[in-house]
């Protein structure tokens, strides 16, 4: 269960889980609860699908549709990922014989406060489990909510083939690429701040920022910095865009400089695209890259740290060539969909 359908990380999860599950022979169903989105047409055919248009939190018409659906289907377990846990606890309360898994992919969690952490702390004496994307999140888990089965799960990516439709501007072979929303928390204005420096010594390299956005007042503000700076013509936006493939093997180097993640699927799509990469030390990222081998770690907020080592990759092809072979075979040993979802049935067995 997921509130949307929209391409974003733990949207891009459900999806995968939901498909990979296939695999194991589980029957397997995906609920859009509050809106659909592009992601849809990445769901399986096999997958069973329902989408409740929910109009409020507790939608009664919506709950009431779940719960016909869940009988009919005898589903034993709802995995709810993100903030849909509070639907799928209002479900439960109707039909007690359900179980309800939460999935936090909340890198921010430990700022949750008032009524949002009041809810979350009432309601999981309701779960059965908790899955969380990074040993950060177990711990809070662990400490801050009473749930005896807590897991962690790391997420895997799956690049699937789909039509090739977004072309990258820029040259061939000197592009930079940025997978991940539009908003204050992936530090775009950041990576800016990075890329404004080392801009002028390396005029054949562009900067790609791939991700959905909500034309709000950050956005805007994002887009002002390229405009004051002159870089129009070296920073692209590209919005709705779900050829992952396609746009990532256009790249010759991935970022994410975030101020807070869990474990970015993003960062293990990189990796198995064969793009050295650079990325903040927040949540799990530092687990994932784990030395100079497989990437650069940064300071969060620091764009000279940054900007160093997009010149160290930018100057180097070989360091780069050598970084993207290592990394992605570290990714498809240690983070493979056949392993994760093999984790995922125990926990559901449990």
């Amino acid at each position: 269960m997921i509130d949307s359908l929209a391409v974003r990380g733990a949207e891009v999860v459900a999806v995968n889980i939901a498909n990979s599950l296939l695999t194991k022979n589980v029957d397997s169903f995906l609920c859009a609860t509050r809106s659909e989105g592009d992601l849809k047409s990445k769901i399986n055919d096999k997958v069973g699908y329902l989408y409740l248009d929910r109009k409020q939190r507790f939608d009664f018409k919506a709950i009431f549709k779940l719960k016909r659906f869940i009988k009919h289907n005898k589903i034993d377990i709802i995995h709810a990922h993100s903030s849909s846990y509070v639907f799928a606890v209002a479900v439960k309360v109707l039909y007690p014989r359900v179980k309800v898994i939460w999935h936090n992919h909340y890198g921010n969690i430990e700022n949750l406060r008032g009524f949002f952490l009041s809810l979350l702390k009432l309601l999981s004496k309701k779960f059965h489990a908790i899955i969380s994307v990074s040993e950060i999140l177990k711990k809070w888990a662990i400490n801050n909510l009473k749930v005896k089965n807590v897991n962690y799960l790391p997420n895997f990516a799956s690049l699937q083939d789909t039509n090739e439709v977004t072309k990258l501007k820029g040259k061939d072979g000197f592009r930079i690429i940025s997978l991940a929303r539009i908003s204050p928390e992936k530090d775009h204005l950041n990576l800016l701040r990075a890329f404004k420096l080392v801009n002028a010594n390396h005029p054949d390299w562009s900067l790609h920022i791939v991700g959905n956005h909500n034309s709000d007042e950050y956005f805007n503000l994002v887009k002002l910095f390229v405009q004051e700076n002159n870089l129009i013509h070296k920073v692209f936006f590209y919005h709705n865009c779900i050829d992952v493939k396609n746009i990532l093997s256009q790249a010759s180097i991935g970022v994410l400089c975030s101020k807070f993640e869990g474990l970015p699927i993003t960062l293990l799509e990189y990796g198995l695209a064969k793009l050295p990469v650079i990325v903040t030390d927040v949540g799990q990222c530092k687990k994932v890259v784990i030395n100079s081998n497989y990437g650069f770690i940064v300071p969060k907020e620091d764009e000279i740290a940054l900007s160093e080592k997009m010149k160290l990759l930018m100057n180097d092809k070989d360091l780069r060539n050598s970084i993207s072979i290592n990394f992605n075979k570290h990714i498809i040993d240690n983070y493979s969909e056949d392993k994760i979802i093999e984790k995922l049935i125990k926990i559901y067995n449990s």
